[in-house]
């Protein structure tokens, strides 16, 4: 977005609302562009999964092999990181990596919304993960659970110097796993919308920025082919993390 001559590369992860829901209880409530996105991207995901497996078939078409390839895919890593009892997670892990997975790959056509560079929502898909852990792991092991704090095999007089780190490191992953995808995906959209403000300002120099532009034109569609990759990535390690994190819940003991 452009402000007299001045490229903006900011503006577009600007919260616009739609919907005015006024204050109820002094809280300001509306419906924005990042909702909408947000409800899209489900939408989307529901109907594909919908429409891919509705046949069946046992020779699968191109969707259905999507579909099924998607499912093997994330039950493999699951299964890998988790271990077969981590599969009763399944619907939460596969759930997060395909809405990270399309809501990166939104993001990337033009004029759309990038919901994953908004930390509100990393950090709300992180809360949700790091919740289920806490609640499962108290629910089936009770007090057993703070054993994931209490590393085996230490020393008694370094006991409590483990336990504190143990503790902070668990506490820092809601916020590593947040900022890990949300810095990733505002720092590769704004580094595009950098190289292609100087595309715009060259090429409105004449002939001669014409020209000049080409470097500037190589680099954006070089970092778009590396933002798709880094949308696939990350989506892939939000989905690894999570895992790991859950296997935690399910063997609190180091």
């Amino acid at each position: 977005m452009a402000s007299g001559s001045v490229i903006d590369p900011i503006h577009q992860f600007q919260i616009i609302k739609i919907v005015d829901l006024g204050k109820p209880g002094g809280i300001e409530l509306a419906f924005t562009n990042s909702a909408a996105f947000m409800f899209g991207i489900v939408a989307l995901v529901f109907f594909f999964l919908t429409f891919a497996t509705r046949g069946r078939t046992l020779v699968p078409g191109r969707l259905q092999s999507l579909a099924e390839i998607s499912y093997e895919f994330v039950a493999s890593t699951v299964r890998s990181t988790a271990g077969n009892e981590g599969m009763k997670f399944f619907p939460l892990v596969f759930s997060l990596f395909i809405f990270v997975l399309v809501a990166n790959f939104v993001g990337m056509v033009p004029y759309a919304f990038t919901v994953t560079s908004h930390i509100i929502v990393t950090a709300a898909l992180a809360l949700v993960v790091i919740g289920t852990v806490i609640i499962y792991g108290f629910a089936r092991h009770g007090t057993h659970f703070l054993h994931l704090f209490v590393p085996s095999g230490v020393p008694a007089f370094l006991l409590p110097f483990m336990v504190v780190i143990e503790v902070i490191s668990f506490l820092s992953r809601p916020i590593s796993l947040s900022l890990r995808l949300f810095a990733n995906m505002l720092a590769g959209h704004i580094a595009m919308k950098v190289f292609a403000g100087f595309i715009v300002m060259m090429t409105a120099t004449g002939v001669a920025g014409w020209f000049g532009a080409v470097l500037p034109l190589a680099m954006v569609i070089a970092l778009t082919a590396l933002e798709f990759l880094v949308a696939a990535l990350q989506a892939y390690v939000f989905a690894v993390l999570t895992c790991i994190y859950l296997n935690d819940a399910l063997h609190p003991g180091h």
